[in-house]
């Protein structure tokens, strides 16, 4: 085979490796783009809930400082919260003979 035949069947399957790299390249980008804006709106809807529970608690604070520390508006606050979380208990157990 010719030297200069060679040269041209590599430069043609050099140059057809080349462009499906960077057609596989901008595919990549392209769906990193993507994921990178799906993680600022995660990080836009995680900033809004955190500002919400701090206007929670500074409630809380205010509540606790005008009501004199009452410990019942406390109590009932975080009961209300583990209330949420745990499952309901059995109302009757069986008893083993």
């Amino acid at each position: 085979m010719d030297n200069f035949l060679k040269m041209d069947v590599f430069f043609v399957v050099t140059t057809v490796v080349a462009v499906i790299g960077g057609i596989l390249v901008i595919i990549a980008m392209y769906y990193v783009v993507k994921i990178l804006r799906n993680l600022d709106e995660v990080m836009k809807n995680v900033q809004e809930e955190s500002s919400e529970i701090r206007m929670d608690i500074n409630l809380l604070r205010k509540k606790a400082r005008d009501e004199g520390m009452k410990i019942k508006h406390i109590a009932d606050f975080f009961g209300t919260i583990a209330s949420r979380r745990t499952s309901p208990r059995q109302k009757h157990k069986v008893k083993e003979e």
